[in-house]
């Protein structure tokens, strides 16, 4: 990935490597994975017309009197998965989706970050994240039984599930996507890889392949991977902190030398959007009922509607500026989770800040306190505010955002705020473990 390929050079790929079958994949609007596999005897026609499919089966996408969709690959997506059998080797692809008429499908979550990314382009900027995905491994997919009682960076043989996160690592690079740095992270069990940063649209692919090629590599041990926020009560869940920043060509346009705290004016007022904005974008960035076990006070999850720069407790982070690393300077939104549809939240993520650019917002003063231990009339007093505490509470928000309307575009946000409603629903109706252990015994 990351090399400019057309369909030429890939189907000259298909043949010096005796490629056999090609997996064709997609996103949903939920950011669920999906896909079908093709010979390679069928690449060239599906690379110049597509491949048609039955979109009424895929979550969010098309009635089923309009259920003929059409996916068309993108060479530059090409990959092979080396993980798959050497001889006879299997390639991949991420399409674009389509309608039949050869335009673009509105449910398509790939394309809507195109779009926002199009807007984001004219005003003259690159959109370029860095995300730091972490995850649980357990020992099957029924329980949440951790592997080993390791700690944040711990490098002893508690970490059991060094092996796999090695091979995901080694994995990712044969494919061409390069990786930061992995460890250990707080939480039993839970651990962390983060990408090196690239502009969103890659970034979103590669989110794409990573997730999925991690629990395929999990499951070879015989394990199971989940990014699921918050397994385990009492500990760290599982957050997406996503380094962002605007360039300018060559140039980072978040970076001034003269400001006290490196930002350029542009920079001050991205975050600004990003904070008047983020409950808004909430339901996107954490769209699972799971997602607010997570952000909850007291396990490194943002709560607070704040910023600063060496407060981990803050909904933004602007990391330290090193001399000579100005193309480094960048914010950190750490609310996201991994469980998101990456697609979706970057297009959320950059208009919410854009929005902060295009209409002058002023930052408030950065907040270098831990916020978790504030009380209610301190909050007050600064003027605090909160994230949603709930699903409901982000699906009642996002009804009345216009901003949300405007980056996802009519079906997608009609579409999901349905799905997440009957999510709600079915998730209010069980009769959870604490319910029974709270209140059978007294009532």
């Amino acid at each position: 990935m990351n090399e400019k390929l057309d369909k030429k050079d890939v189907l000259n790929i298909c043949k010096e490597r005796d490629i056999k079958f090609i997996r064709l994949f997609f996103s949903d609007i939920v950011g669920q994975m999906k896909g079908f596999s093709i010979p390679v005897e069928e690449l060239e026609g599906a690379l110049e017309d597509g491949m048609g499919f039955d979109g009424s089966s895929i979550k969010g996408f098309a009635r089923i009197d309009e259920s003929d969709m059409v996916a068309l690959p993108d060479p530059n997506t090409f990959t092979i998965l080396p993980y798959r059998p050497k001889e006879k080797a299997v390639a991949a692809m991420i399409c674009d989706i389509l309608n039949p008429d050869r335009t673009p499908y509105e449910g398509d979550s790939r394309y809507i970050l195109k779009k926002n990314l199009q807007y984001v382009k004219e005003k003259g900027y690159t959109f370029y994240v860095g995300p730091e995905l972490e995850f649980f491994i357990f020992k099957n997919d029924k329980t949440t039984e951790i592997l080993d009682e390791g700690g944040y960076f711990d490098v002893t043989t508690l970490d059991a599930a060094t092996d796999v996160r090695r091979e995901i690592i080694l994995t990712l690079e044969e494919m061409g996507i390069k990786v930061e740095y992995s460890h250990h992270e707080v939480a039993p069990s839970q651990h962390e890889i983060d990408l090196r940063y690239t502009d969103a649209l890659t970034m979103a692919d590669i989110v794409m392949f990573y997730k999925m090629i991690a629990k395929e590599i999990a499951s070879k041990y015989g394990l199971y991977l989940t990014f699921m926020p918050k397994p385990i009560y009492g500990v760290n869940g599982s957050g997406m902190h996503t380094h962002q920043s605007l360039f300018i060509g060559e140039k980072n346009a978040f970076f001034d030398p003269k400001d006290e705290f490196y930002l350029s004016i542009l920079a001050k007022k991205y975050i600004a959007g990003l904070l008047k904005h983020s409950k808004e974008i909430t339901f996107i960035c954490n769209q699972w009922v799971n997602s607010y076990k997570r952000l909850v006070p007291g396990y490194e999850a943002p709560v607070y509607i704040c910023w600063a720069r060496r407060n981990r407790s803050t909904l933004i982070r602007v990391p330290m500026y090193r001399p000579g690393r100005e193309k480094s300077t960048r914010i950190e939104f750490r609310s996201p989770d991994p469980a998101c549809n990456p697609y979706l939240a970057f297009a959320c993520m950059v208009r919410a800040g854009m929005k902060g650019i295009d209409n002058n917002y002023q930052l408030p003063k950065p907040l270098e306190m831990d916020v978790y231990h504030l009380t209610e009339e301190d909050r007050k007093k600064l003027g605090l505010d909160v994230l949603p505490g709930s699903l409901i509470e982000a699906i009642e928000i996002a009804e009345k955002s216009e901003l949300l309307k405007e980056v996802l575009g009519e079906h997608i946000y009609t579409n999901l705020l349905t799905a997440k409603k009957i999510e709600w629903d079915e998730y209010r109706k069980i009769v959870h473990e604490y319910e029974i252990k709270t209140y059978l015994p007294i009532l």
